[in-house]
């Protein structure tokens, strides 16, 4: 079973995602800020993270940061969604170690294709 942490402040989307994401074959964590997240992360790393930019706390960039500075998190895909759709926010993303980058309003089919591509490519990252 892979785990997926959803951190977003807005409940109404963090339900959404639930929804688009509800699978056997997933575990759904959530979290409403970027500490929240952050503790999330570190005592239970899940497979995949799915962030908002704009948390309270800390926010989304930020917490992909601190999952680049720990070598046993850094592995870990991280989906960025935001209303930030400037370029520079793109760049600034993947600079922090974003995977995939999605813009409000966005496409849950294409989040869970994207989610679904990343995962298959960490397992095989992972086995060899």
């Amino acid at each position: 079973m892979k785990t997926i942490l959803i951190a977003d402040d807005e409940e109404d989307l963090r339900a959404l995602l639930v929804m688009t994401l509800e699978d056997p074959a997933y575990r759904l964590l959530e979290a409403s800020d970027g500490e929240s997240a952050l503790r999330l992360i570190n005592t239970d790393p899940p497979d995949i993270v799915i962030l908002d930019w704009m948390m309270p706390k800390k926010n989304g960039i930020d917490v992909a940061r601190a999952m680049q500075e720990e070598s046993r998190l850094k592995h870990i895909p991280i989906i960025m969604l935001t209303a930030k759709d400037q370029q520079s926010d793109q760049e600034c993303g993947r600079e922090a170690g974003v995977c995939a980058y999605f813009v409000k309003p966005f496409s849950p089919l294409k989040l869970l294709e994207t989610v679904q591509r990343l995962l298959v490519q960490t397992e095989a990252k992972a086995l060899g």
